[in-house]
């Protein structure tokens, strides 16, 4: 069972071995001929048929096994990235994001499942919380990698070859994913799993004013920062960045991420308090984008990395730590699950507007995004005492 693990994190590396993350924007732009509106139409997209498919994929691990539709999931990944990167059109990467939204939907909850499964029959699941933490940074260690790799493939060869090349990593995680040990166990129907999630997420939020206050200002200021993604290239393109460097941004990205995730603790006794780190973090969001909206340059673009992405893109796993806490254990997973998937809904209305308004004008576009978190700094109900109740602890 032990072996499980270590393959786990051999495989969480190779699923995020994608050399196209850095060069996304020109990938889009440059090659695929389209503009910001139709990019983000083509997340709301992905983001849709992920929740789409949950059931039916889930369905696919009831009857199968975990292991067999995580094998799945890699493999239909390897054929997105291939047809992806064929043919710059329009219909060609519609079918590109649905076979990657199928993927993930084969794999979500599946490969936890499996390590959990694992861990359970060795009499570790105390170990759980490490295990996938440490599979989380093999993921940014890979996405890291992955970028300065993929800027470089992309300046010597063409934009798309960098998801061409992403199908090999692909396959060898496949092919990992194949060795996994089916653990024959009880479980929660995979299928039914994502309809008891919606179901008690929305019930536990309904009842709980401390959760809902909390869940809320999570997801408003991650889904602004997620936007750091989509926009930080554009920025490049617009000062003039040589294709080649894009990669090295991507990494600072990560990097910024992994640093700061690794350090919550430390940063929230330099503030002072939990509450102190949630406003000043939101504040920090909100100024990257805002200088890089006005003044568009390197020094705002390193600082809309650092502060609305580091920052930003970790914020949710944060509070997700504190939200710990005031959840009984037994529906901890079923919660935070939820509001992870609230915030997908949420994105998948607003990734068409944001691409409307950036064709507009990006500067303005920026400026927008920064002051939704401005304003959940300004006005945020969260207060010491509140992330200090512990009524349902474990």
């Amino acid at each position: 069972m032990s072996r499980n693990i270590w393959k786990y994190y051999l495989f969480s590396f190779f699923t995020s071995l994608a050399f196209f993350g850095g060069v996304l924007i020109p990938f889009f732009t440059v090659w695929g001929h389209i503009n910001q509106f139709q990019i983000q139409l083509l997340q709301a997209w992905f983001m849709f048929w992920i929740f789409v498919l949950e059931i039916p994929t889930g369905a696919i691990a009831d009857y199968f096994g975990r292991k067999y539709s995580i094998v799945l999931g890699a493999i239909v990944s390897t054929f997105a990235a291939l047809l992806y990167g064929s043919f710059p059109n329009f219909g060609i990467f519609l079918l590109g994001e649905f076979l990657f939204a199928a993927a993930i939907a084969l794999q979500s909850g599946a490969d936890e499942a499996l390590i959990y499964d694992s861990l359970k029959q060795a009499g570790q699941t105390d170990l759980a919380k490490k295990v996938l933490g440490r599979a989380r940074s093999f993921e940014l260690l890979a996405i890291g990698i992955a970028a300065p790799i993929g800027s470089f493939i992309a300046a010597k060869l063409d934009m798309n070859f960098p998801m061409l090349f992403s199908a090999i990593p692909f396959v060898i995680a496949a092919l990992i994913a194949m060795t996994f040990k089916e653990i024959k166990t009880t479980h929660v129907s995979e299928s039914k799993r994502y309809l008891v999630i919606i179901r008690d997420g929305l019930k536990y939020l309904k009842n709980h004013p401390t959760l809902k206050i909390l869940a809320l200002d999570a997801i408003v200021v991650a889904s602004s920062a997620y936007f750091v993604l989509w926009l930080y290239q554009r920025l490049l393109q617009q000062i003039g960045v040589a294709i080649i460097w894009f990669g090295f941004f991507h990494l600072l990205l990560t990097s910024t991420e992994i640093l700061i995730s690794s350090n919550f603790h430390l940063m929230e006794k330099i503030v002072g308090s939990i509450k102190n780190y949630l406003k000043f973090s939101a504040l920090l969001v909100g100024i990257g984008f805002i200088a890089a909206g006005i003044w568009p340059n390197l020094f705002t673009l390193g600082l809309l990395i650092i502060l609305s992405g580091g920052f930003g893109l970790t914020r949710l796993t944060h509070i997700s730590a504190h939200l710990n806490k005031l959840i009984p254990s037994q529906q901890r997973a079923t919660i935070l699950s939820s509001i992870s998937m609230f915030r997908r809904f949420f994105l998948v209305l607003l990734n068409p507007i944001v691409g409307l308004f950036v064709d507009k004008s990006l500067s303005l576009t920026m400026v927008g995004l920064g002051l939704i978190p401005v304003i959940v700094f300004l006005f945020s109900p969260i207060k010491d005492s509140t992330l200090s109740e512990s009524k349902t602890m474990e």
